[in-house]
């Protein structure tokens, strides 16, 4: 009986804790709103954007610095839906992302914008950029790098053909799956996107050493194709088996346990310095002996840290590459500024393609 009273009690506490949190919300969702009219009313041009990801970072950061028996992964997760509702009561935040729905590009698009944002799938990263560049969205999310399979040259080639810049990078850890439909069905054909594959290659090989391995568009497209094959089995994350119901039957099968994607959202805007940005550029050399280590050169004097260097084939010249490199510090920061003007006086071609906090 005591125990039923205390139960009551607590649950009369909670209701009570509820309603208060409710309406805390309520009140931080009002002054989101008294935030986009100040944008809207006072702030020069460029300065008055909805979504300024150093900003939202500043408030998670705050948040989770308190103790919390949730944890930091739950308080995040809940201040970023919190986040992401007011921001959309300020003005909705249009997303393009690399579809169909539950890709892992997806799943990193909620994880930096939340899920109160509108998200189109479409079908390459072209189209993206394509999609944010006419306006019809106002962001985009696009794979760029795997720690274990390398970049997605795709994207690199697109963004330094597009005016547009990098706002924000996503770090999501990849937890591949094995999906079924039926979990007693022999398996003829794996699908799955090639990064995918590649990554679980060696469990591949040990389990089923005589499917036939299939490269398709994504990981949300294997699941789909399994829905409407029999002796199938795709390789995806866990929300595709959600969406697609289909069966998990195995998890975690990628090789390295230790297995991110890193995703950039590219949008008009231009971020401003946190403290804690990187900031990448694009150049190519002229053909001269040394002209390479000559350039880095630029960097060191600078005191500036190289993150990563990278070449792509320039697809101008037969053996010209361009050079992709990650900087720490931001575009306006002194010494990337001087680093920036120098690169430019001895190089064939320069371009920033976007300062933003690192994630």
């Amino acid at each position: 009986m005591a125990s039923k009273i205390q139960l009551q009690s607590a649950r009369k506490r909670i209701d009570k804790v509820d309603k208060e949190i409710a309406r805390l919300i309520n009140r931080r969702a009002e002054l989101a709103l008294e935030v986009g009219k100040a944008k809207g009313r006072g702030y020069k041009e460029g300065e008055g954007a909805i979504y300024v990801p150093s900003r939202e970072k500043e408030v998670l950061k705050n948040v989770i610095s308190s103790k919390s028996i949730l944890g930091e992964e739950a308080l995040k997760n809940i201040y970023t839906e919190i986040i992401s509702a007011c921001r959309n009561l300020e003005s909705p935040t249009k997303i393009a992302f690399l579809g169909p729905w539950a890709t892992f590009t997806h799943q990193a698009a909620i994880k930096n914008f939340g899920s109160s944002g509108y998200f189109i799938p479409v079908t390459s990263p072209r189209e993206v950029l394509t999609e944010v560049e006419s306006g019809r969205v106002d962001f985009g999310v696009v794979p760029v790098e795997n720690s274990n399979e390398g970049s997605v040259n795709m994207t690199l080639d697109m963004l330094v053909e597009t005016e547009l810049k990098i706002c924000a990078e996503i770090s999501l850890k990849i937890e591949q799956c094995f999906l079924v439909k039926d979990r007693k069905s022999k398996i003829l054909r794996i699908y799955s996107h090639e990064h995918a594959l590649a990554q679980c290659r060696n469990w591949t090989l040990r389990n089923y050493p005589e499917a036939e391995l299939i490269p398709v568009s994504s990981t949300a497209e294997a699941a789909k194709k399994v829905v409407k094959e029999d002796f199938a089995a795709a390789i995806a994350g866990e929300a595709s088996a959600k969406i697609y119901d289909l069966y998990i039957l195995h998890k975690g099968i990628q090789d390295s346990r230790e297995n991110f994607t890193r995703f950039f959202v590219i949008g008009k805007i231009l971020t401003k310095a946190s403290g804690k940005d990187k900031t990448s550029l694009v150049f190519t050399v002229k053909d001269k002996v040394g002209e390479l280590c000559n350039i880095l050169g630029i960097f060191n004097r600078n005191g500036v840290n190289l993150a990563k260097i990278e070449s792509r084939p320039t697809k101008k010249k037969a053996w010209e590459y361009m050079f992709f490199v990650d900087l720490r510090g931001h575009v306006e920061d002194e010494n990337i500024v001087k680093t920036i003007e120098s690169l430019k006086r001895s190089c064939v071609f320069v371009k920033s393609l976007g300062s933003y906090q690192k994630a």
